[in-house]
């Protein structure tokens, strides 16, 4: 009876309500769907550890250790409600003098820099060997200096307060306090104010809400240990971060799960790119560092308190402190910045599913001259190879009779060349059998394979070799990109070369395909760039990545944006998306309205199912992409220069309006409105119609097209010839070039700088060129 209300329930709810159905049904997840880690701190069989007490610390050296007392989950009847509360428990285990009932384990603080702190917590006595040298998250700048760095308590000017009751590490741009009992982590900014604090279990007394605490779990099932960091979650607080989420920005009131999946699009809460990192507006970030899943219950199950419910057994955390610049700065000196790209990167991309041979592409590349729509890159997707989705790294000799001859001509005229490829390899593929006889591919608990399919083990030095040597084949025949598609499926119970399983390895997966790629590209171009679809922390240094395969309509838009700007606010300073979505023929009006955003995007390409060329949709639809094609190459000058400052700070060039105006509160609200770089405000026209509502941050504002001044505030602004609201801050001085028909034409000498002039308004602006050693700021049109 059980199995037929389950079967009809599911024939009626969403795929994500199925997951969570069957795993409360005591079925398996389906594949890829994200995991809940939460459920396993409800679980009656499973023992809770809770901090309680700092039993001995030594303040030099900021190491000390953690009494957790022992508790269960007890049953609990209140009239009409069944529950249940953590109470205390004493131990059953035998032999009983081997095993602490309540044991005292470590934790430790080290100093990074000046607003950077990084915590430790064990939740066992077996202290894990530290791995940072191996660490595929952390840049080589990290590893380097952490290496080198005293890991005494002062260092990087920090003092150290002892007193009664706590230890207190002040730096210049905060504070962290360990108070003794209960035991709890304070974090305060400069000022000495609370940003937040972690949760003991006399924060429950006030409340009928019997909340678990900070605390791991021994599973019942097996032993084994997870962590659950919790913090206070302040009136008014907002939650950023987390990866490429499609949901809203401010994740207060959400549950996330920080675990690659295929969401099948950019409209759902799963994410091709999550990221475990987030900061608050209150002026602090966090950095899991883990690469097992989390789910973060950023006040969904308790209005008060942000719940991280972790799959890693200790607790690794990097604090920041500051505004978002800065915790932004401060998060990719750990984790690396995204390297500066070569410019026709920047240009435009034009892509189908798919083009299928060598006329097929030179002739989209004479459409383009002949339109003179400015381009840089044509793409090849799935059907370069003799099958269709079928990857062997071989162009197809019936439709490709002379694939080194194809690019040299389209390099001569212009264009560069990406082709499409995947980590996966069918039974039919014609490496299936090399890569599982030499051991190549992710294994099952038998040693076989998870999948019918061959997944690319990548923690494997061979299967890289291999990988590596043979995108190098196709950059040696003079291919410039290679698009780094899918890498959300590694098997999450496959056993890896690492000697991990997917609990650890199936997020670090995009990651090492974004490297390996990255890396083979880099070696045999001199230039990296790849065109990568997943992610994980630690990714931002492989770029580039695009948003997915969103919907043609207005919620895949909606949807590109939010992930957008989330995946900036996650130490990512490229990123681009399928202009007019994916899935199926874009509608024009559609297409029309999402031009002006992909080409104030970073990266720009036009991509999805047939047509994209606007010559083949109407007249006017081609006019309007060349106008706007036309618009970002003028502006390349201005491109450029932002894309390098944010290459050395780690901003994210689409960026949220905060991230440039931290101290306006509207700014914080705002997520269908972007900063293009420092100067330049973008809001796209969501709906149908030629003029929308616009939050202005304080101060002045020039329309780019009208010229008419706006001031700072809500205003009606009606689009120009291009169909969408583009505003520049008022001062900008914003560097130009003649429109040219790809980025190695243009006419650097020929830059002038066009000058917002508003009365007050403090003239700036930035210029970086090619051979330029760094940007550049300018304050007047003169001193360009």
């Amino acid at each position: 009876m059980k199995s037929t209300i389950v079967s009809l329930l599911m024939a009626c709810l969403p795929l994500a309500a199925i997951a969570q159905l069957q795993t409360n049904a005591g079925v398996q997840y389906l594949q890829n769907n994200p995991k809940d880690m939460s459920t396993d701190f409800y679980d009656l069989s499973n023992t809770y550890f809770l901090a309680d007490s700092l039993v001995a610390f030594d303040a030099a050296s900021a190491k000390g250790t953690v009494n957790w007392k022992r508790y269960r989950l007890s049953p609990r009847q209140a009239f009409n409600l069944n529950g249940y509360w953590p109470v205390r428990m004493q131990m059953l285990d035998f032999p009983d003098t081997q095993y602490d009932n309540d044991p005292n384990l470590e934790m430790q603080l080290q100093f990074i820099d000046s607003r950077t702190v990084r915590v430790r917590m064990l939740t066992t006595p077996i202290n894990p060997e530290n791995g940072d040298d191996e660490d595929p998250m952390f840049s080589d700048e990290f590893k380097t200096r952490i290496k080198a760095q005293a890991t005494s308590a002062v260092a990087n000017g920090w003092k150290v307060e002892n007193k009664a009751g706590s230890i207190a590490y002040k730096g210049e741009n905060g504070s962290i306090e360990i108070q003794k009992y209960p035991w709890r982590i304070i974090l305060k900014d400069k000022a000495g104010k609370v940003l937040t604090q972690t949760r003991a279990i006399i924060d429950n007394d006030s409340t009928q809400v019997k909340l678990l605490p900070f605390c791991f779990i021994k599973r019942g099932a097996d032993n084994s240990r997870s962590i659950n960091p919790v913090f206070f979650l302040a009136p008014g607080e907002r939650i950023y971060g987390c990866g490429e989420s499609f949901t809203s920005l401010n994740k207060v009131g959400q549950k996330v799960h920080l675990y690659v999946t295929d969401p099948q699009g950019p409209e759902t809460d799963g994410m091709y790119k999550p990221v475990p990192f987030y900061f608050s507006n209150r002026g602090y970030g966090v950095f899991m560092h883990t690469s097992a899943p989390v789910t973060c219950d950023f006040g969904a199950s308790y209005i008060g308190a942000q719940r991280l419910f972790m799959g890693d057994e200790q607790m690794d955390f990097f604090i920041f402190f500051g505004e978002p610049k800065e915790i932004l700065d401060a998060y990719t000196d750990v984790t690396g910045k995204s390297p500066m790209l070569p410019l026709w990167t920047f240009g435009t991309w034009m892509s189908r599913i798919t083009y299928f041979s060598q006329q097929e592409g030179l002739e989209i590349a004479r459409q383009l001259r002949a339109h003179k729509i400015p381009s840089d890159v044509i793409h090849f997707d799935t059907g370069w190879f003799g099958v269709d989705w079928q990857c062997d790294y071989q162009f197809a000799k019936d439709r490709f009779p002379d694939p080194v001859a194809m690019l040299k001509q389209m390099r001569k005229d212009g264009f560069h060349v990406c082709l499409w490829q995947l980590p996966y390899f069918t039974p039919k593929n014609r490496y299936f059998n090399e890569l599982v006889e030499g051991g190549m591919h992710v294994r099952n608990a038998m040693g076989g394979m998870p999948y019918e399919d061959a997944v690319l083990d990548l923690s494997n030095p061979k299967t890289v070799k291999w990988y590596q040597d043979k995108i190098g084949g196709l950059i040696d025949q003079g291919v410039a990109a290679i698009k780094c598609d899918f890498g959300e499926a590694a098997p999450f119970n496959g056993l890896y070369a690492s000697g991990k399983t997917g609990f650890y390895e199936h997020n670090l997966y995009p990651l090492r395909y974004n490297m390996a790629l990255w890396n083979a590209v880099k070696e045999h171009s001199g230039e990296g760039v790849i065109w990568a679809r997943s992610a994980w922390a630690g990714s931002q240094r492989y770029p580039l990545h695009w948003g997915g395969d969103a919907a043609t309509n207005d919620i895949g838009m909606l949807g590109d944006l939010r992930g957008g700007l989330s995946f900036g606010l996650s130490g990512f300073s490229f990123w681009s998306h399928d202009m007019g979505g994916f899935v199926t023929a874009s509608p024009e009006d559609i297409y029309r309205r999402w031009l002006p955003f992909g080409f104030l995007s970073s990266h720009t390409r036009a991509h999805g199912a047939p047509p994209t060329e606007p010559w083949l949709i109407s007249e006017s639809f081609t006019k309007a992409f060349r106008d706007c094609a036309e618009m970002k190459y003028q502006l390349m000058p201005y491109v450029y220069a932002q894309a390098k400052d944010c290459s050395n700070r780690g901003l994210p060039m689409v960026r949220a309006l905060f991230v440039e105006f931290p101290h306006d509160p509207g700014a914080w609200l705002v997520e269908d409105e972007y900063m293009f770089g420092s100067q330049i405000l973008v809001a796209p026209l969501m709906e149908s119609g030629n003029k929308r509502m616009c939050y202005l941050p304080k101060g002045k504002w020039v329309d780019y097209q009208t010229k008419k001044v706006y001031d700072g505030g809500y205003q009606e602004i009606e689009a120009g010839k291009i169909p969408c609201i583009i505003l520049v801050k008022a001062g900008a001085l914003i560097p130009k070039v003649p429109v040219a028909q790809s980025t190695d034409k243009i006419d650097w000498d020929k830059l002038t700088i066009e000058e917002y002039k508003v009365e007050g308004a403090e003239p700036y602006g930035l210029v970086y060129k090619p051979g330029d050693t760094d940007v550049k700021e300018i304050k007047s049109q003169r001193n360009k």
